[in-house]
């Protein structure tokens, strides 16, 4: 098949090595055969999605995602249209946020959304950066990831994480995360989120079928992906029981000096294909709310940096 991937706003909207969900899904298309053309939508051009495969948009800073918002909207009607004819979409980070009604920024200023989908943002000056382990009903693997959030998201009906034993979800800590509706997907984690996440770059290449009407073959796996994803989802399982058994409860609060949930980061270690290189981890934890600052059994952020 020949396949039309359509990137909204690469330059802008680009945190995170957002660009590295697209190459992964073109690439992973391309070996089962099909001929896959990314065409890069700049801000302020015209896009036709009446063809398109693949609608996809990244991760930005709270600026430049208001400046994606006054574009992106003068597409309303026609994202609409794509998304109830099953054209397949992906919002990664703070882009899904202008899918919903409305976003509202830390000055309580209101922006109109696209209106797609009827969930509310309000964005905080607190950020929310942490790990995520969370589960969807869409496969039965764990959903890994990083997030790094400002945002309460109110009145999502159907989300793309169902639940989540780690991380900061839509309107709190380890609540439901994300957006899905059809054929049109939206998650604040990053990570890349399908890099991270092998079983759901399979569903977005079965969506992609889906919607030309033809029968999906037997999509390949790629090893490092796989054991990545098989190294995080181990890690962080191993991490969040542990703290269970320090006094941590579910929702992230915690008693005495062990640290939230929610204030805990951490990047695993991974081998770099070809790179020669090993990223050793990086574990970073922050003290309890009630704690004073470099006091308790774990140090701050500042104080504890290990690569």
């Amino acid at each position: 098949m020949e396949i039309r991937i359509l990137h909204f706003y690469p330059d802008l909207m680009s945190l995170y090595g957002s660009y590295a969900n697209v190459s992964i899904l073109k690439r992973t298309l391309e070996a089962m055969g099909n001929s896959v053309t990314v065409e890069r939508v700049e801000l302020g051009g015209d896009a036709d999605l009446t063809h398109a495969d693949f609608v996809y948009m990244g991760a930005g800073t709270e600026r430049a995602q208001k400046a994606a918002l006054l574009n992106f909207s003068k597409l309303g009607d026609a994202v609409k249209a794509a998304a109830d004819a099953g054209v397949t979409m992906l919002f990664a980070g703070n882009s899904m946020e202008l899918l919903g009604k409305t976003i509202t920024d830390d000055a309580g200023k209101v922006y109109e959304g696209l209106g797609l989908a009827g969930f509310a943002s309000v964005q905080n000056k607190k950020r929310f950066v942490e790990d995520v382990y969370g589960h969807t009903d869409l496969y039965e693997d764990a959903v890994v990831g990083f997030i790094n959030r400002c945002s309460v998201i109110t009145g999502v009906e159907t989300p793309l994480l169902t639940s989540m034993d780690m991380g900061h979800g839509n309107e709190g800590p380890c609540g439901p995360e994300g957006y899905h509706c059809g054929s049109v997907f939206a998650s604040q984690l990053t990570g890349p989120i399908l890099v991270k996440n092998p079983a759901l770059l399979k569903v977005m290449v079965q969506a992609v079928y889906r919607h030309r009407d033809q029968e999906c073959p037997e999509i390949p796996v790629d090893d490092y992906m796989a054991q990545g994803w098989a190294i995080t989802a181990e890690e962080l399982k191993a991490r969040r029981e542990a703290f269970l058994k320090r006094g941590l409860t579910i929702d992230g609060r915690g008693n005495g000096n062990f640290p939230q949930i929610s204030q805990m980061t951490q990047i695993h270690s991974e081998e770099v294909p070809d790179a020669g290189k090993t990223v050793k981890s990086v574990l970073s934890v922050g003290p309890e709310d009630n704690t004073p600052a470099g006091t308790g059994n774990f140090p701050q952020i500042s104080q504890m940096t290990q690569i």
